[in-house]
């Protein structure tokens, strides 16, 4: 990190601004919170709130070198993870 950003605090973003950092839509974000499969988030005086560090820690999970990389995470989609799809077979 270089000496500038160090000297100053953690920038955090609101959900509209932090869903335009991840070319996401706002309500996908907000959906991800509801399931627990977004970034990590803090509420400050009622206000969701996400650090750009962890922004960009989340979105680098998603990180792969090729198609068939199972890559060491995942970022899930905006859905309970143990949701059945409808399209599985049981």
């Amino acid at each position: 990190m270089n000496d500038v950003a160090a000297a100053f605090p953690p920038r955090f973003l609101r959900t509209p601004e932090a869903a335009r950092f991840l070319g996401l839509s706002g309500r996908t974000l907000e959906k991800h919170r509801t399931f627990g499969t977004g970034p990590t988030y803090r509420k400050i005086g009622g206000r969701v709130v996400y650090a750009l560090d962890d922004l960009q820690s989340w979105a680098n999970r998603g990180a792969a070198v090729s198609t068939s990389d199972p890559g060491a995470a995942a970022v899930h989609p905006a859905r309970r993870i143990d949701e059945p799809r409808s399209w599985a077979k049981p």
